[in-house]
């Protein structure tokens, strides 16, 4: 067993019961829980540092997603883009590692960034987008000081989130496969999927990713501790070696290579900080605003859901129901985030499946949140240094990650039907269609389908038709906007 298989050496609701610890703990052990969670603060540094090392990439990513021009053709700047996602990241992980205390940590939702540039950004102007983020935020707010996200989560059925673990598995390592180029876009008229570029392995990133993949398996197998950290470390390593021998271009990393470009230190650039402006929507209309927020909220408060729930499972946090304790504060800075991130100029920010790279390496409470907090933080000041870690390196943890989830799958009954084919559903389309959103749908829809042809729909609770009725328009969007006349 690896060291991110520890139990605790307390039931879940004794770790978030506030419960005073054995006198002569640390201040930090009483109050982040860590000795009652079966936990140490070497183990949660650690964790912090894997998580912000896996999860490091958004820093260039979300600037990349969010730099096309927006209805007024006005172009964000790269400097202001990487210093608002970093800021907004470190804030509202830091209130996730003091608040929540939960080993969970936020960034820019890459769904949530999608649908900005995809959907908001041709229709309004970027202040205006970052106040839709505002919006969604305090609407998931309103959700859970009314209880209502909780209660949705909670009447999820254990198997179902069970099923949104091992989907989440799966969607994390197809993920890592992806950025580390061993599976591929098909061609036009092929497969969807192939292996690498055109059904080869190619370039010496691939070999790269390959080699700290093998590492941190080999380390787990030999129960060494921090084997992800470890790997990571020296694969990065290796990867600086390797770029600099055969003199590889920019290009061959993703426009992420190995190396450090100009000074270490950065000075910050906060000019979209406080940059949102509400109302001014002009053709738009308000019919518009309410899919668009509607659709944020889609995309912010589900695929939070699971992932909560697929990385607490994994950390141990979780009762014999699949409930966490301390989730209303979770799922509330979870929902702030969205208007953080708007307030900040770096899109709405979201719980990220990354965090279970620092659940594998033994973080169990908030404090390793603190540490991932802290060095996005520092990256305002080190920006350059974030660019060190190739995403081909990062992206072997993830697929660490995911052969480590699947071990859910033997809490399944897959010989009851009720149960198996909705959990088949949500595991399978959350890496087939790349959206967690879509395979938890899927999974509530064929669950209260199959209940009612078996006629148990009594059993089916008033939440769970609720989210039946929310995810077909969720799958019936398109359909719906042009039939209203929005799309």
């Amino acid at each position: 067993m690896t060291q991110s298989s520890v139990e605790p050496k307390t039931t879940a609701e004794d770790a978030g019961s506030g419960s005073r610890p054995p006198a002569g703990r640390s201040w930090l052990d009483r109050y982040f829980h860590i000795s009652e969670r079966g936990s140490t603060v070497s183990r949660e540094v650690r964790g912090g540092i894997t998580t912000f090392m896996a999860m490091a990439y958004i820093l260039l990513l979300n600037p990349l997603i969010l730099g096309g021009p927006d209805v007024d053709k006005t172009v964000l700047s790269q400097p202001g883009l990487i210093t608002a996602t970093a800021l907004a990241a470190a804030a509202t992980t830091l209130l996730m590692g003091f608040v929540g205390k939960v080993p969970l940590a936020l960034a820019a939702g890459l769904s949530v960034s999608g649908v900005l540039a995809s959907q908001v950004a041709p229709v309004m102007t970027w202040p205006q987008a970052m106040a839709m983020c505002v919006m969604y935020g305090v609407v998931i707010c309103l959700l859970v000081v009314t209880g209502l996200r909780e209660l949705i989560m909670n009447a999820i059925p254990l198997p179902l989130k069970h099923g949104i673990t091992i989907g989440i598995g799966l969607f994390v390592a197809i993920i890592g496969l992806f950025k580390g180029g061993i599976v591929g876009r098909g061609p036009e008229f092929g497969p969807p999927v192939t292996l690498g570029v055109g059904g080869e392995l190619q370039g010496w990133p691939v070999l790269v990713f390959s080699i700290t993949l093998l590492l941190i398996f080999m380390l787990q197998a030999r129960n060494i501790p921090g084997a992800i950290l470890i790997g990571i470390v020296i694969g990065t390593l290796v990867a600086v070696i390797i770029h600099n021998f055969a003199g590889l271009d920019a290009k061959a990393w993703n426009n992420s290579p190995p190396e450090l470009n100009g000074s270490i230190v950065s000075t910050p650039d906060f000019s979209l900080f406080g940059q949102i402006e509400f109302g001014g929507w002009g053709d738009v209309g308000a019919l518009t605003v309410g899919m668009i927020v509607f659709t944020l909220v889609l995309a912010g408060f589900f695929d939070a859901m699971a992932t909560i729930i697929g990385v607490g499972t994994e950390a141990k946090l979780a009762d014999d129901k699949g409930r966490m304790p301390g989730l209303s504060k979770a799922l509330f800075v979870d929902g702030a985030g969205g208007a953080i991130g708007g307030v900040a100029g770096g899109s709405g920010q979201t719980v990220f499946v990354e965090s279970a790279t620092g659940v594998g390496e033994g973080a169990r409470t908030g404090f390793s949140s603190v540490v991932t907090g802290l060095f996005f933080a520092a990256c305002l000041f080190f920006t350059p240094l974030t660019a060190i870690v190739p995403p081909q390196v990062a992206s072997a943890a993830l697929v660490v990650i995911g052969a480590m989830m699947m071990q859910n799958a033997r809490h399944v009954d897959w010989s009851d039907r009720a149960v198996a084919i909705p959990t088949f559903l949500t595991v399978v389309l959350m890496p087939f269609t790349y959206s967690i959103t879509a395979g938890v749908a899927a999974g509530v829809i064929s669950y209260v389908a199959i209940k009612v042809a078996q006629g148990r729909a009594r059993e089916v609770g008033g939440f769970m038709w609720g989210l039946t009725v929310i995810f077909v328009v969720f799958f019936a969007i398109n359909p719906i906007e042009h039939w209203l006349g929005v799309g």
